[in-house]
């Protein structure tokens, strides 16, 4: 039998996401609801390192599910990363008799996470906390659906700028590792190709394609680039300018606005479910899991597991790119 939690604690790691303050919200209240104490990590594992946790009532989540960024801040911690460093953790949770943790992070948060529950038996609930979507075991994660919209509202107004010139737009998304924002942010705003760290860039066919479109007058193209793409959006621009210099092109790199901004109905709803889902299971013995939702249902993946997979781009994907954008 796992022991009766009493006392847990909250904390967001890793990058900001839009909907993080929805699920901190949620398992504060959901908490609080079940008679538990809550406490709030501030700045990651950095804050639990350095002891810098307090105490959450309901009136310390009031007003903020429609705020973007984190309440509790966020930070990445290389002491975390040694075991002094986590013994130190673990002994400020000890203080205060946290027994049990909702971390809200990416696979990096994951990873730390495990190691440490491992180490000193916390049981630790994962929420899928990233803008990028690569978590396997989620249809979505918390500040996706915020990220992709900011994209497409951004890229609908380059639109308009390259209609008006006869322009070609090079736009850059986010996506280190994962091509998701680029792949749906591209689909909805109809751009012509899509590049993803999943797929191999061939080059020369995106220029004989844009040539073909040249000669038949299609001069307005956009041009979805993943930042962790091979070809970089300003190294792209100058391959096709030196291969077809009638061509207008232009970059614009959007950067760190997708990650910010008030989140949209469907990641406040994502967080709240996944954030009550995290206290319950907690209080029902399920530990050492991420909180996860596929098909509607929710799903639990175990840590070790969710560190070792990512969400893979379906084929299905990229043949409706390449007939659409025709």
């Amino acid at each position: 039998m796992s022991k009766k939690i009493k006392r847990i604690g909250v904390l967001t790691s890793g990058g900001d996401s839009p909907g993080m303050n929805a699920a901190i919200r949620a398992v504060v209240r959901t908490g609080i609801y079940h008679g538990l104490e809550v406490y709030g990590i501030m700045r990651g594992y950095s804050g639990m390192v350095e002891d810098e946790i307090v105490t959450l009532e309901n009136r310390s989540v009031a007003n903020i599910i429609q705020r973007g960024g984190t309440i509790l801040k966020t930070a990445r911690c290389k002491e975390f990363m040694e075991y002094e460093g986590r013994k130190k953790a673990y002994e400020n949770l000890t203080k205060r008799g946290i027994d049990g943790l909702v971390i809200i992070g990416g696979d990096g948060s994951f990873r730390g996470a495990q190691i440490f529950s491992n180490e000193f038996n916390i049981p630790c609930i994962g929420l899928p906390g990233t803008i990028d979507k690569d978590i396997a075991g989620t249809d979505f994660t918390i500040g996706f659906d915020t990220a992709v919209n900011t994209a497409v509202e951004a890229i609908d107004k380059v639109r308009d700028t390259a209609e008006a010139h006869d322009r070609l737009f090079i736009i850059e998304v986010m996506g280190r590792d994962a091509g998701y924002i680029a792949l749906h942010s591209g689909i909805a705003t109809g751009a012509e190709n899509i590049l993803i760290p999943e797929r191999k860039t061939d080059i020369n066919d995106i220029i004989a394609s844009l040539a073909e479109k040249e000669k038949r007058k299609k001069l307005v193209n956009l041009i979805i680039v993943a930042e962790g793409d091979e070809f970089g959006a300003n190294e792209l621009s100058s391959l096709i300018s030196e291969k077809l210099p009638t061509l207008e092109v232009r970059v614009c790199i959007l950067g760190h606005i997708q990650r910010g901004g008030s989140p949209t109905c469907m990641d406040r709803l994502l967080a709240s479910r996944m954030g009550y889902h995290a206290v319950e299971s907690l209080i029902e013995g399920r530990h050492n899991v991420f909180v996860g939702i596929l098909n509607n249902k929710m799903n639990y993946t175990p840590l070790n597991e969710a560190v070792k997979k990512k969400q893979h781009i379906n084929d299905e994907w990229m043949n409706i790119v390449k007939i659409l954008a025709t």
